[in-house]
Formats: structure tokens, C-alpha cells, sequence
């Protein structure tokens, strides 16, 4: 029986995961369809200033993506509760390499910037379809208590991706001249995770057999309302990327206030990532976090202020030192988010959850370089980025405030045993809930 010592705890394995063979197809899978995505995103940035001069023309890009997720996520997230995840994985990954391929030949043919947002939009769409289904399946490719870890290398992987994907893509541009063949190695990419993707076997899980309604629709929202520590966890990431994020101003911060050119672009771009992997790293093989709600809190604190200094910063050298600290303090808020859901939310409504995690954390991404790109039009790229870091260390204040059981939150992986106050809040839910057999 497990009373809690330490020394009774099952030893730590980072490794095991990787035992796993359809782990570790799911894994590099995602790796490569992120690191497509990612240099397919520097290519669109790059193509389109270097075309335009406008930062407006970048933050609608943004906007662009940030549609089909706000518009087609909560219903993908309800499909996949409801029929194969796998097959909505590599259907999206079929739409992602037609994007792909689009993109290329508006870019080769120099073709109208208004079909370049079009074809953007398509990969929204994709990216909408795919997101709940590949972060609802990962309980059907481990098992329960392999989830911790398997959320940390995933999160890993994703940031090995953001290095490799903007460093790559910067890389092309500057050797050939252009974004064309970006956009044709992201196309041979998704070629690649079409395959990857097809051949998981995960286990079969009971299916919602719920009616297709509004209510039903919307149950994850309603979820993610009543269980307070996943609602803090998303709204501390959701309001540190729409106000803290600099990602869509770098090409200005490349070009114009660092002028670094496209190489050095890459490598801004990439350092998030950089220091995200190396905590990712560093999490991964050590036991699970014992005070996560304050390192939660410290982390997201810490990412406004680095996110301050970058705006002010004039030296590539310590521009990209901070914007690696952004990346290392914010996978800390990513694998304390990511755990949350996986351990709170039952299997019948794992993709709706998943669909709501979505739309906050990752529409933050496209809409928050919507809001740069709005605020750099009228306040330059500088006010920008250090009124974003500001805001930042607000919302932390105020979630502190707001939701008290955060900054007392410990080990999660003790949620899911009998007795704990999270699991308690959220139960007279689950009763109204599709029955979770799986």
C-alpha cells in the first residue's frame, strides 16, 4: 500500500515510453508534422514581409490560422470522441501536405498574396482537425502510469521540432534565395508522418455514444469551467502567449532592429525551442514535480520578464539568450497544463477536452501574432513585446487571485487518487457525463 514515502514510489524510468513501438512512431510522427508546420510558418513570415514591409501582413497571418481553430476544433475534438482518432490524424496530415504544396507554387510563380493566406488557412484547418485527436490518443498508446513522462517527451519532441523546423527553414531561404523549397520539404514531411501515423495500433476505447447535440458539443468547455486547476492552467499559458509572445515580430527584430538577416531569423526563431528542450530534457529525467502549482506561477512570471528584456534588448546575443529562458520557463507551464488534462479528464470526453485545450493554447499562438502585429502598427515593435511582458506578469497576479488552489497545487499525479480536492470539485460533473467505459 502506498502511504506516500517516497521510498515506496515505483523508481523513475525516463525511458519508458521508447519500449513502445507505436509510442515511438506517434512521437516522431509528431515531431516531423510540427517541424513542417514550423518552417512552413518562418517561410510564410519571411515571404511575405520581404514581399509586403508590412507587419500587418504578418499579423494576419496569425488570424488566418487562428479562424478554422476557433471555428472547427470543438467539432473535431466531438468527432474524436466518437470514431477513430488515427484516421483524423493522417486526414489532416493529407490536407497539411496539400497546403504544403500549394505554397510552393504561389511562392515559385510569385503568385497573389491573397492566395498565400488562403492556402494558410487550409493548413488551419488541418492543424484544427489534428490537434484533439493527437492529444486524446496518447492514453490509448501508454499506459497510466507512463503518462507523465510520455507528456514530457512529447513536449520535448514538439520544441525539438520548433529548433530543427525555423533553423532548417531559415537555413533553405538563405541558400536558395526563397521560401519554395521550404515549402516542398514540409511537403515531403507530411508524406513521411502520413505513414508514420497509419501504422499506430492504439488500443480501442469505448466511444461516446452521446447524440450529437450542442450540449454535447460543448461539454468540454463546460468541463474545463468546473475543474479549476486546468481553467487556471490554460488561462495563465492562453494570456502569456497572446501578450507575451514576440514570435510573429522577429522577421521586424531580424531585419530591421537586430539586422541579423534570414539565418539569423532561424536561430531566433529557434530559441525558444532550444531552451524549452533542454527543461523538457531535464524534466523528463527527474521524478514528477512536487510543488507544480508554484512552479507553474514562477515559470509563466519569469517568461513576461525575459519577454521584457528581449524588446529591449539591441545585442543578437542576448536577444537570443532571452528568448531561450521565454522557451525553457515556458515549458514548465506546458508539461503542468498538458499532465492536468491528461490525468483529470476521463476517456469519453478526452478529445472535447483536448479540442478546448486547443483553441485556448494554441489559437493564442495565431491570434496573439494577430495582436502584435496590430499593437507594432501602432506602437512599434518594441512597445509591443515589453507592454506584452508587462501584461504578462499581470495575468499571473491575477490568476494568483483568482484561483488560490493553484499556488497550493503539489504533485499531480496524486490527483487521481481517492480524497484529493480536484478530483472531489470535479465528480458531480462526471456524473452528468457520457459514461467513461472504456
Amino acid at each position: 500500500m502506498d502511504n506516500g514515502d517516497p521510498a515506496n514510489e515505483v523508481r523513475h524510468d525516463p525511458y519508458a515510453p521508447f519500449r513502445l513501438v507505436h509510442y515511438r512512431r506517434y512521437l516522431m510522427g509528431g515531431i516531423m508534422a510540427s517541424a513542417a508546420a514550423e518552417m512552413q510558418v518562418i517561410a510564410v513570415g519571411w515571404e511575405l514581409y520581404e514581399r509586403t514591409r508590412s507587419t500587418t501582413a504578418l499579423g494576419l497571418v496569425g488570424l488566418t490560422m487562428f479562424a478554422p481553430l476557433l471555428l472547427l476544433t470543438l467539432p473535431a475534438g466531438h468527432v474524436s470522441d466518437r470514431y477513430s482518432r488515427k484516421t483524423l490524424m493522417v486526414a489532416s496530415q493529407v490536407l497539411m501536405a496539400l497546403a504544403s504544396l500549394w505554397l510552393a507554387v504561389l511562392s515559385y510563380r510569385r503568385g497573389p498574396v491573397g492566395l498565400i493566406y488562403a492556402a494558410v488557412a487550409l493548413a488551419g484547418i488541418a492543424s484544427a482537425i489534428s490537434r484533439p485527436s493527437r492529444g486524446a490518443i496518447l492514453r490509448q498508446l501508454v499506459p497510466d502510469h507512463l503518462v507523465g513522462v510520455a507528456v514530457t517527451w512529447n513536449s520535448s519532441g514538439w520544441q525539438v521540432a520548433s529548433v530543427a523546423g525555423p533553423a532548417l527553414g531559415g537555413l533553405v531561404i538563405a541558400l536558395t534565395g526563397g521560401a519554395t523549397w521550404v515549402y516542398i520539404i514540409g511537403f515531403g514531411f507530411s508524406l513521411v508522418v502520413i505513414e508514420l501515423f497509419g501504422s499506430l495500433r492504439p488500443t480501442e476505447v469505448g466511444r461516446s455514444a452521446e447524440p450529437v447535440s450542442l450540449g454535447s458539443l460543448l461539454a468540454g468547455l463546460k468541463f474545463v469551467r468546473r475543474s479549476e486547476l486546468i481553467l487556471a492552467a490554460i488561462t495563465l499559458d492562453l494570456f502569456a502567449v497572446l501578450l507575451g509572445g514576440a514570435v510573429a515580430l522577429l522577421p521586424v527584430f531580424a531585419r530591421d532592429i537586430l539586422q541579423i538577416g534570414p539565418v539569423g531569423l532561424g536561430w531566433l526563431r529557434a530559441a525558444p525551442s532550444i531552451g524549452a528542450a533542454l527543461t523538457a530534457l531535464t524534466l523528463a529525467h527527474r521524478p514528477p514535480l512536487r510543488r507544480a502549482g508554484p512552479a507553474l506561477l514562477w515559470a509563466v512570471a519569469g517568461f513576461g520578464a525575459a519577454t521584457i528584456g528581449f524588446g529591449l534588448s539591441r545585442n543578437p546575443y542576448l536577444s537570443f539568450a532571452l528568448l531561450a529562458v521565454t522557451g525553457s520557463l515556458d515549458m514548465v507551464s506546458v508539461v503542468v497544463r498538458s499532465t492536468l488534462v491528461q490525468v483529470l479528464t476521463p476517456e469519453s470526453m478526452r478529445g472535447r477536452v483536448a479540442a478546448v485545450n486547443s483553441i485556448f493554447i494554441g489559437s493564442s499562438n495565431e491570434l496573439g501574432g494577430f495582436e502584435s502585429g496590430m499593437t507594432a502598427h501602432y506602437f512599434g515593435p518594441v512597445a509591443s513585446v515589453v507592454g506584452g511582458g508587462i501584461g504578462t506578469i499581470v495575468v499571473v497576479l491575477t490568476v494568483l487571485v483568482s484561483w488560490p488552489k493553484v499556488g497550493r497545487l503539489g504533485a499531480i499525479m496524486d490527483l487521481g487518487k481517492p480524497g484529493k480536492d480536484e478530483v472531489d470539485e470535479v465528480e458531480p460533473f462526471l456524473v452528468t457525463a457520457p459514461d467513461d467505459r472504456a
